[in-house]
């Protein structure tokens, strides 16, 4: 399968870290408000046919952002170390990346630098979609294994929220028996895989922001009127915020903070968060735990691309920096906030179930 060049998405970050295989369908989908979208999707319309209109952060908003990102560069440089380390341990120096786009984006672009760094070794790295209750694109990961060997394959995420990504993947790789399903995250408080830099809930600063941390590019798209049989999954590239592209800026400042020795000592969970999530669901009267987002990554994009009801913390972490963006983007947006006792995670945001939808 060959593509030229102009078919794939554009994007600010650099062909030497990541070649994204997404079909650019810049200009040929309308963005929608985020009410307008929730009540399409709690109506049944799938999230993946429509685009939300970016989340422009306020200047108080931002100044959380860069205090998180000056914060947590170091531990979600050690997290990124550790992940590289058992990488290079269990797949070798042939691995080849292949980040989900778009919140894998970053944190694969991170592993490349690092096992350069420390082994010196430059490994593939592509980016491709996989969309919860649509599947993985299989013309992308198709792509890749006509020009690698499929075993050497391993996808790459930002976090795990519930795990249902992960469950996904294994579904979908049924067709493909020499591709693992093993997803290497930088933070799993799901606890539902070893292939991660921590099981802490710990804030990796790329979750506080969309595009402008994840170069220029929209989540990933597909809708039959666009994207043929044969096309990638499709994105936009929001070229006209380059001027607020901090996509580098995060790239450089985690890079800048990794070690060749990461003795970090690993903190072990007992139980999977779906578990924690079932019972969250009940405790609200849920009845769909897809409206259930734990975790500080989930609950930050709850907060800046859906329609929140009410944003759960910890209260061990009633005053934590951690959540300090959370607190911040909950108060823009008049959500309440309830301290609520939470074991994997440290905070949980929850949809708003839209009545007339």
């Amino acid at each position: 399968m060959t593509k030229d060049k102009e078919y794939f998405v554009k994007t600010s970050y650099s062909s030497d870290d990541v070649t994204l295989l997404l079909k650019d369908v810049t200009g040929l989908v309308k963005p929608q408000p985020t009410e307008e979208r929730e009540r399409l999707i709690q109506s049944g319309k799938h999230y993946c046919e429509m685009l939300p209109i970016e989340y422009v952060p306020t200047a108080k908003y931002m100044q959380v952002y860069e205090e998180a990102l000056k914060a947590y560069s170091k531990p979600t440089a050690l997290a990124i170390g550790k992940l590289s380390d058992i990488i290079m341990e269990r797949k070798g120096d042939k691995v080849v990346l292949v980040s989900l786009a778009r919140a894998g984006i970053p944190i694969g672009i991170l592993i490349k630098r690092y096992i350069r760094m420390k082994f010196g070794k430059d490994v593939p790295h592509y980016s491709i979609s996989i969309i919860r209750g649509r599947g993985i694109d299989k013309n992308a990961l198709d792509y890749i294994i006509e020009r690698h060997s499929a075993e050497d394959i391993l996808f790459v995420d930002g976090w795990i929220g519930k795990g249902a990504i992960l469950g996904e993947l294994k579904k979908e790789l049924a067709a493909y028996p020499d591709v693992s399903s093993d997803i290497a995250v930088a933070a799993d408080p799901a606890n539902v895989t070893e292939l991660c830099g921590t099981h802490d809930d710990i804030l990796i600063p790329s979750s506080c922001l969309n595009c402008t941390v994840s170069g220029l590019v929209s989540r990933t798209f597909l809708r039959d009127d666009i994207i043929g049989k044969d096309d990638f999954h499709g994105a936009v590239y929001y070229g006209e915020l380059k001027d607020s592209d901090l996509s580098y800026e995060f790239i450089h400042a985690i890079e800048s903070q990794f070690e060749i020795e990461n003795n970090t000592p690993s903190h072990k969970l007992v139980g999977e968060g779906i578990d924690e999530v079932r019972a969250i669901a009940g405790h609200f009267d849920i009845d769909d735990i897809n409206l259930v987002k734990p975790g500080i990554g989930e609950t930050t994009r709850v907060l800046l691309r859906r329609v929140p009801w009410k944003v759960l913390i910890d209260e061990k972490y009633k005053n934590s920096p951690d959540l300090a963006h959370i607190v911040r983007l909950a108060q823009e947006k008049n959500v309440p906030i309830e301290y609520y006792p939470l074991t994997h995670y440290k905070t949980c945001g929850i949809i708003k179930k839209i009545a007339d939808a």
